[in-house]
């Protein structure tokens, strides 16, 4: 059950770094998206990162929920646009799916 999560936050990064560029994201999700980046790197956090186990349990509990709120509110546009070249990246070889 952590593995598709894990793809999951996979490609909402990758769809959160194409929207961040895109002039159709709104300002205000640009801003989110650098504080998730910021908070991320930073050392202060809400359970410092000194306190063993608990100080990273903060960074993998919310920073996937901060890009997965961000990634829900983006422009329906962007994140069509993010699905249709990822679509035209695919390529079916003997009935699967590949990436070129």
């Amino acid at each position: 059950m952590l593995l598709p999560r894990i793809v999951l936050f996979r490609k909402e990064v990758v769809q959160l770094w194409k929207a961040f560029f895109a002039p159709e994201t709104p300002l205000y999700l640009k801003f989110a998206t650098a504080f998730v980046a910021f908070y991320l790197v930073n050392p202060f956090d809400i359970i410092p990162d000194v306190i063993p186990v608990l100080g990273w349990v903060d960074d993998i509990v919310l920073v996937p929920l901060m890009v997965s709120w961000i990634v829900s509110r983006l422009p329906i546009k962007v994140r069509a646009d993010h699905r249709d070249r990822n679509d035209r990246n695919d390529r079916t070889i003997d009935g699967r799916a590949r990436r070129l």
